[in-house]
């Protein structure tokens, strides 16, 4: 049974140093911004996160990054023009990265969701990001080997929760939460609205409860 947490500091105690935190988002897109102020207040560290990037300006992840809290960033994007926490602390050697491509890490990481143990896919072929993984030629074609990516903890955003934990998202904000919550041992969600068990549309529900472990609303 899904637990609904009164605040956001309940919602995250239970996460440890060392964890592998998947947290959702596609820049400030339903990234669980209220979530990562509430982990660093917490404490943890040492974590590995896996994002689409590394963070923007000083809030949510970047914030997160500021605090020296992540060992390492696994993403697709770890440099644009507001990734400055980021980028003073790669060049200082104080944090880890590892990039992988976009549809790479969406696929990665519902692989692990799917508990599917490896698949073979173009992307990145000849370049350094296939440096020293598998390869094999497929009907003509030369694919790699990647492995699933999966979280100790989700930290997603999403738009309504009702009482059992079933999700809805809105719009862009879907992104990447839907894998990232089939992907860890434990989904911490936070949702603008907590409603009663009946009052969503099943048929908007993208996240099904199963894949919940705990609802804030904020």
């Amino acid at each position: 049974m899904v637990d609904i947490c009164e605040t956001t500091a309940a919602a995250v105690a239970g996460i440890t140093d060392g964890s592998t935190v998947l947290i959702g988002g596609f820049g400030m897109a339903g990234m669980p911004v209220q979530l990562i102020e509430a982990l660093i207040d917490q404490g943890a560290t040492d974590l590995t996160v896996v994002s689409n990037n590394a963070g923007n300006g000083d809030t949510g992840l970047a914030a997160l990054l500021a605090a020296k809290r992540v060992r390492k960033v696994i993403c697709s994007f770890p440099r644009q023009s507001d990734s400055w926490v980021f980028d003073r602390l790669y060049r200082a050697g104080q944090i880890e990265l590892e990039v992988v491509p976009q549809g790479n890490l969406a696929e990665r990481i519902r692989a692990a969701g799917a508990g599917i143990g490896a698949f073979f896919c173009p992307t990145g072929v000849g370049t350094q990001l296939a440096a020293g993984k598998e390869t094999r030629e497929i009907d003509g074609r030369t694919y790699v080997l990647e492995y699933p990516l999966s979280g100790d903890v989700a930290l997603i955003g999403a738009y309504r929760s009702d009482r059992m934990g079933n999700l809805v998202y809105r719009k862009t904000a879907r992104n990447f939460g839907p894998v990232m919550a089939t992907a860890a041992t434990t989904t911490i969600v936070q949702v603008q609205e907590i409603v009663e068990t009946g009052a969503l549309d099943p048929e908007a529900v993208v996240t099904p409860s199963i894949y919940v472990d705990k609802v804030v609303a904020v």
